[in-house]
């Protein structure tokens, strides 16, 4: 074979396992999955939006309650080892301008969830396979995406969290949108906190008070890596 051919040669193949690399694994639902962390790397060396932000340091005075990160949810299981708060570089400056408007009123970001595994999404459909309060698998959620937070507020004078229609997680229906509390100051934090999130870019679930996400979530792809 010419030295030309064989260099041509090389270069196809080289080139052929560089694409192969860096395509998605599809899971047994045909979802393209992120597992690799190197891949992960790959991704946000071309495109920096799909870099995953520690919340606690890119927002001053955020405070978090990783309930999955214990017992006490509703899986009654411990799913996360960490209790690390995750969100891709835009959702973490729109929520760092929630954060930046409650604080004029004297309220601050409570963070329960935000990047989540994929394979968490899998154990919590199996124990409460309703897809209007758990991601189903076969579609992943947007906490995959890592666009996805759930949060409450908590009063900058006090240090505690705000009264709100439901407990985090609570599958009844005060915990929807239409609910209307008795408790006026519970409908106006409530409210507070619909406003300013959606002001900011988010939207929100119909049936989860605590439940917001950005619109464009299919631009970022669905990871099962822990960090």
């Amino acid at each position: 074979m010419r030295l030309k051919s064989w260099i041509l040669l090389c270069t196809g193949i080289g080139l052929f396992r560089m694409a192969s690399a860096q395509q998605i694994p599809l899971n047994k639902y045909g979802l393209a999955v992120l597992q690799d962390k190197q891949q992960y790397e790959q991704l946000i060396k071309k495109d920096s939006s799909q870099q995953l932000v520690d919340l606690e340091k890119f927002i001053p005075g955020i405070r978090k309650d990783v309930r999955y990160a214990t017992t006490n949810n509703f899986t009654h299981q411990r799913l996360y080892t960490s209790t690390g708060i995750y969100l891709r570089r835009p959702a973490a400056i729109a929520l760092k301008k929630v954060q930046e408007i409650l604080h004029k009123k004297g309220f601050g970001l409570l963070i329960y969830d935000a990047y989540r595994p994929y394979r968490c999404t899998e154990l919590m459909f199996k124990i409460v396979p309703n897809d209007l309060y758990a991601a189903d698998p076969r579609k992943g959620s947007g906490h995959n995406r890592g666009v996805a937070v759930d949060l409450s507020m908590v009063d900058l004078k006090t240090g505690k969290p705000v009264p709100m229609p439901t407990d985090f997680d609570d599958f009844t229906h005060k915990a929807h949108e239409n609910y209307k509390p008795a408790d006026p100051v519970v409908a106006a934090n409530r409210q507070l906190l619909r406003e300013t999130m959606i002001r900011c870019g988010f939207k929100g679930s119909s049936t989860e008070w605590w439940h917001y996400y950005l619109p464009n979530y299919k631009k970022y792809p669905l990871m099962d890596i822990v960090f």
